[in-house]
């Protein structure tokens, strides 16, 4: 059962490590979404 617990913090440290990344992450992500709705537009225009 050790190995268990061990399993669900070495996740929990993987998300917490991600967490403070996310402010820069989250508007790159946005821009190349919005980069890639204008290009399926313009494509279908």
């Amino acid at each position: 059962m050790s190995h268990d617990n061990h399993t669900h913090a070495a996740e929990q440290d993987v998300v917490e490590a991600i967490v403070p990344m996310m402010p820069i992450v989250l508007p790159i992500a946005g821009a190349v979404l919005m980069f890639l709705m204008v290009f399926i537009a313009m494509t279908m225009a």
